[in-house]
């Protein structure tokens, strides 16, 4: 049985491309059942249309509020009858109402080594700190901004030279690796979030998710 997947996307959907390379792979059990933005222009839309993926554009700016937003999103995501639900850069802040409708099948890519900086700019801030490592993590998503169960992290050293340029585009590079590794997890069963937290095969995964080093 293919795993449903539906992705929210705002801008140039360079994650969703890793996505839907991925789910093209024949023995991937993930199946891109549409692609929603609240941006008419995201180019993320044009991408998933090249493969053929149902797309959807819900503007934010035509709801009275978020509550309205999120419960319109809620009924365009379930038309699809989507097993998992993918952030890939979308730029909204969820109601807890929606992230309780989608618990245990929401997911989220963040360009940090999460719990450090949450929120934005996190490659100036990893550069300022002066740390010696970077990278992005998948996790699930909860209530709490960039908080939730932590399923896989990639770790890059941070060059002496580095600079948010150049450290965003090695931790976009990751990121591209390691979002479809998760979504292929949780179609194939593999990954589920249980009581205790993110579990992979049945084990509970530790606090800062399945390390790759690159």
């Amino acid at each position: 049985m293919p795993c449903n997947v539906v992705v929210l996307i705002s801008g140039s959907g360079s994650n969703l491309q890793a996505l839907i390379d991925s789910a093209a792979q024949g023995d991937n059990p993930a199946r891109i059942a549409a692609v929603i933005s609240n941006r008419a222009d995201a180019y993320g839309l044009v991408r998933a249309q090249n493969a053929g993926i149902a797309t959807e554009v819900l503007d934010h700016k035509q709801f009275d509020g978020r509550e309205a937003f999120d419960a319109a999103m809620m009924q365009a995501i379930d038309a699809h009858q989507p097993d998992l639900v993918v952030l890939a850069g979308f730029m909204r802040i969820l109601t807890p109402g929606f992230v309780q409708h989608y618990s245990g099948r929401l997911l989220n890519i963040h360009p940090s080594l999460l719990p450090r900086y949450k929120g934005l700019h996190t490659h100036q801030r990893a550069l300022d700190a002066g740390d010696a490592e970077h990278g992005c993590s998948v996790h699930f998503v909860t209530e709490e901004l960039d908080g939730g169960p932590l399923v896989v992290q990639a770790v890059l050293p941070v060059a002496p030279d580095d600079t948010a340029d150049s450290l965003a585009r090695r931790v976009h590079q990751q990121e591209h690796q390691i979002y479809p590794l998760a979504v292929r997890w949780f179609a194939e069963g593999r990954l589920r979030l249980g009581a205790q937290g993110a579990m992979l095969d049945g084990e509970p995964l530790p606090a800062s998710g399945h390390l790759i080093r690159t």
